[in-house]
């Protein structure tokens, strides 16, 4: 009878480990800030950003002066010509409004410039992680960055420096 528990427990056992899934974690922030060309895309969408942002901030200052000197004038002004101003304003302060959506907006030019600059590094990195998943039969590699999937990872099964490798990335 002992033998017979024995060998179910045996038999139990491998059954366990040969169905036992492969997996790994990765830090995909940590790979895209050791890459140079994801630095190099970074600095310049930061230049992209200052510039926009500096366009959009005269922008504002202009429209900040106007309604300064509007205000010292508006008790000297005819009530077609406060009409006017008032009008000039609103349009100026909804053109800063559209330069702003156009600029940093959903789908704007920053977005644009993401995706032109930045997707591309990202899907190397995201190829270089399926193909060690294939060629290490790994069943699914967990991606541990900015902390949203995994709440505990042992440190030896972090795979980030072999797509580092893969990517030729030192």
């Amino acid at each position: 009878m002992k033998k017979i528990f024995l060998i179910l427990f045996c038999v139990m056992a491998i059954v366990q480990l040969s169905n036992a899934q492969r997996y790994a974690i990765v830090d995909t922030k940590y790979i895209l800030d050791k890459m140079p060309d994801y630095k190099d895309a970074q600095k310049k969408l930061d230049q992209f950003s200052a510039q926009w942002q500096k366009e959009i901030d005269d922008k504002q200052a202009a429209l900040d002066k106007m309604y300064k000197d509007f205000d010292a004038e508006q008790v000297m002004l005819s009530d077609e010509l406060k009409k006017k101003r008032e009008d000039e304003l609103f349009v100026r302060e909804k053109e800063l409004r559209d330069l702003q959506r156009k600029r940093f907006g959903f789908e704007g030019d920053l977005f644009k410039k993401r995706q032109e600059l930045v997707k591309p590094i990202q899907d190397k990195v995201y190829n270089a992680i399926q193909k060690i998943a294939v060629n290490r039969q790994y069943d699914f590699i967990l991606d541990k960055s900015e902390g949203i999937t995994v709440i505990f990872a042992d440190p030896k099964l972090d795979r980030s420096e072999d797509v580092l490798k893969e990517l030729g990335v030192k």
